[in-house]
């Protein structure tokens, strides 16, 4: 059984909590840290991952980014992407300073959102040694305009322009919209896929009751204008590890293998794993046990 310990710590004046997934071994460690993708909580997939590196003998933080789960944050359910990955770069100032942890050895591992801030990180952050990007968000434009189609597009840009008035109007006001919903068709949300809403509804019910299925919807304004294009081609030397599930048609596996290809750092590998979607990459434990374990071996060789 791998220790777990509650943890804290300060980004930009605000109170982020986590768990860190202790390895055993003397001295020093090298150490991950794991944060999740759009609404998510650490409780979502996280653990399975964190274990996995913990027994393999690196420590593992997983934290809930500001405005969500137990981490503090007064907007509550607002997704700031840069805000996201400032958290992301004081969890690494946190494990810098821990006795455990080796600070010359320091990963990062993120799924969807946040495997795009992986690579974000990567590209901007000497102190990242290695990462594992998982199915990332690459281009927040271009997801946006083909996940949701031409008439679910239109409804959007209506909803995120009606919440830029609103927000003008009436300061400390704002809207929401689900992350995802069954009724892709009639009701505007971040994530239009039914499959989506189900997964996460399911996880909350059994693992993660701190999981809210809703966003601000300034939260996907400032997605459209997210894009990793510009960083991957900065990577030229932290090792990167990127997984794909085949034909995901959420994050876009094309756009996923673009970016890849753009990465000009020598010590690099992608895996696509068959008979995989961008769901299941959370609902069927084979293949998050696969995904772990490719995980693991690609920090054990690198860190």
């Amino acid at each position: 059984m791998v220790k777990r310990v509650d943890v804290a710590f300060q980004s930009e004046g605000v109170t982020c909590r986590g768990w860190l997934f202790m390895a055993e071994g003397e001295g020093p460690r090298p150490a991950v840290v794991l944060a999740g993708g759009w609404c998510y909580v650490r409780e979502i997939v996280m653990p399975s991952y964190a274990e996995a590196f913990a027994k393999a003998g690196i420590h593992a933080l997983v934290f809930d980014y500001r405005n969500l789960g137990v981490s503090d944050g007064s907007d509550r359910q607002h997704l700031d992407p840069w805000a996201q990955v400032r958290d992301y770069q004081n969890a690494i100032s946190f494990l810098e300073r821990h006795p455990l942890v080796d600070p010359g050895r320091i990963g990062v591992w993120g799924i969807s959102y946040s495997g795009g801030h992986a690579l974000i990180l990567a590209a901007t952050d000497p102190r990242v040694k290695a990462i594992v990007s998982q199915i990332p968000v690459i281009d927040g434009f271009e997801n946006m305009r083909r996940a949701h189609g031409t008439m679910g597009y239109r409804a959007l840009w209506d909803l995120i322009l009606k919440d830029r008035k609103l927000r003008y109007e009436r300061p400390g006001e704002r809207l929401y919209l689900p992350h995802a919903t069954e009724n892709w068709a009639t009701e505007c949300s971040a994530w239009p896929f039914p499959e989506t809403v189900r997964t996460f509804l399911q996880i909350k019910a059994s693992q993660a009751p701190l999981y809210e299925n809703r966003s601000s919807v300034e939260s996907v304004d400032l997605l459209l204008n997210y894009d990793v294009g510009p960083f991957v081609k900065r990577i030229y030397d932290t090792p990167t590890l990127m997984i794909v599930a085949h034909s995901d048609d959420l994050t876009l596996w094309d756009l996923e293998i673009g970016a890849y290809n753009a990465i000009p750092a020598p010590r690099k590998k992608l895996e696509i794993l068959p008979h995989t979607s961008h769901m299941t990459m959370y609902s069927d434990s084979s293949k998050i046990e696969k995904a772990a374990g490719l995980a693991r071996d690609w920090f054990v060789e690198t860190l």
